[in-house]
């Protein structure tokens, strides 16, 4: 009995151990402004005096304006993050616009560092994501108009595509003071240095000269 008690604890905090969850630390003090001009590399931003903290911190103006979508995609995003308001660093959220022409798309993309909650402001949009897992690549998609909210999961593969003949506005909210994107197409097709065509050739099933012309779609200077 004597060696039982023991051991019981050592199984007990092992069972314990093994539920932990990693997650950033919630903030220590009211507020971390990002420094930005900061030498100092770390793993988010170096906060600067609180004493020399000012409102233009915690600003940013004009998230009413619509971006111009003259581009090849017909869409533009307006991101305010930690780079834009750096009294956002270590709140964990962030804010976007994402401004639409007539059947202008957000193209597949995903956001390694956040969930986001997506609202429809105006126009008629055809939004979804892509999951994996146990029914792989199953496409989770619905026609969303004004006011309707959609959830994109974190590390997903989704987009928004307007279907109407007006433009179109939502707005993202992200659980990240930066959520990152990784755009699919650009990624795979305009990295650089590029992907071996031996790679894409493979992994898409295409012929070489495929690949090279959209190699030069998506390159740098595009």
């Amino acid at each position: 009995m004597e060696m039982a008690a023991p051991l019981l604890v050592f199984v007990l905090l092992s069972l314990a151990s093994s539920l932990t969850f990693a997650f950033d630390p919630s903030p220590l003090q009211d507020f971390c402004v990002a420094d930005n001009k900061s030498p100092v590399f770390v793993n988010g931003e170096v906060c600067k005096d609180a004493n020399l903290a000012e409102a233009s911190d915690f600003f940013f103006p004009g998230l009413d304006i619509p971006a111009n979508t003259n581009n090849r995609v017909g869409s533009n995003v307006t991101l305010v993050n930690v780079l834009r308001i750096p009294g956002l660093n270590t709140l964990g959220v962030s804010i976007g616009r994402i401004d639409f022409a007539p059947y202008g798309l957000n193209p597949p993309h995903t956001h390694p560092r956040a969930s986001e909650i997506f609202v429809v402001q105006e126009g008629s949009l055809y939004a979804g994501f892509v999951r994996g897992g146990t029914r792989k690549n199953r496409l989770i998609s619905k026609i969303l108009n004004k006011g309707d909210v959609f959830v994109f999961p974190k590390g997903l593969i989704h987009f928004q595509l307007n279907v109407g003949k007006t433009d179109a506005v939502g707005i993202a909210h992200f659980n990240s003071q930066n959520p990152g994107i990784i755009t699919i197409a650009n990624a795979l097709f305009g990295s650089n240095p590029p992907i071996s065509d031996d790679v894409l050739t493979k992994a898409f099933d295409l012929d070489k000269k495929v690949v090279d012309f959209l190699q030069a779609q998506f390159g740098p200077n595009h």
